[in-house]
């Protein structure tokens, strides 16, 4: 998934197609870093879902 979608997924502005894409969205946003360096919102919703299992903190290089 690219960033553009997952942007759009996670605020809700392009439709998902299953709770699932959501999840994957979040997921690219974590594995990119891109949601910590968007606005706060973003690190605070992906934390929450790490925290939460949901999605799985970034791997290391």
């Amino acid at each position: 998934m690219n960033q553009f979608d997952a942007v759009g997924i996670a605020e809700g502005w392009i439709e998902a197609d299953s709770e699932d894409q959501v999840i994957e969205a979040w997921q690219a946003l974590v594995d990119t870093g891109l949601c910590w360096q968007l606005q706060g919102w973003f690190g605070r919703t992906a934390s929450q879902l790490i925290e939460n299992g949901i999605v799985q903190p970034a791997q290391a290089p």
